[in-house]
């Protein structure tokens, strides 16, 4: 499963998105979907997801765009993932 994952990105553009929208980013394995993607993260993170979208950039990277539910705060899941 941990080879679905990459890594979490963060940059000022998904920060924004963690902060008004309660979305994650990660980049993912390319050769993976999005139900892959989904129990990858559920797994490993024990997130509660509401909606992903993918999106394949210019240089090649897939970078999951992961929606959490109400319930939980991207803001406090990436301050545990130590990326705050």
């Amino acid at each position: 499963m941990s080879s679905i994952i990459k890594y979490p990105l963060i940059n000022e553009k998904t920060l924004k998105l963690l902060r008004e929208d309660n979305t994650l980013v990660f980049v993912v394995d390319r050769r993976f979907s999005k139900l892959a993607i989904r129990s990858a993260l559920e797994e490993l993170y024990e997130l509660k997801i509401a909606n992903i979208n993918t999106l394949v950039d210019v240089r090649g990277n897939k970078k999951a765009f992961v929606r959490l539910t109400d319930e939980q705060i991207a803001l406090e899941i990436a301050t545990n993932l130590g990326l705050m």
